[in-house]
């Protein structure tokens, strides 16, 4: 995990059973949100695991599955924790007035 802390690319290095590891990409992405793009594919799609990796770095939200980038509720609950996280959702959100006023407000 330390390597991790400093340096996202750590887990790219990971086994694939450790980046496959629910638990241990949590713990992971809790220190450095940026390792979320090194995780597994079906991890980008775990919705409390992104939340928790955009909550360290909202530029996270880009590594997430397309999906989640998609969902407008999903990227709304994002928006309200760093409003930057919209510049990484899914283009037609980028044009929705709330999602919009609601990053303008963070």
């Amino acid at each position: 995990l330390e390597a991790v802390r400093q340096n996202c690319s750590a887990l790219w290095s990971a086994a694939a059973p450790l980046r496959a590891d629910r638990e241990f990409v949590l713990e992971v992405v809790r220190q450095n949100g940026r390792a979320l793009s090194y995780a597994a594919a079906p991890l980008k799609a775990d919705r409390e695991l992104v939340l928790e990796a955009v909550r360290q770095n909202c530029s996270a939200l880009w590594s997430a599955a397309a999906p989640l980038r998609a969902d407008r509720e999903f990227v709304l609950e994002v928006v309200r924790q760093n409003g930057r996280a919209l510049s990484y959702a899914a283009a037609p959100l980028k044009a929705d007035r709330e999602l919009v006023l609601e990053a303008v407000r963070q």
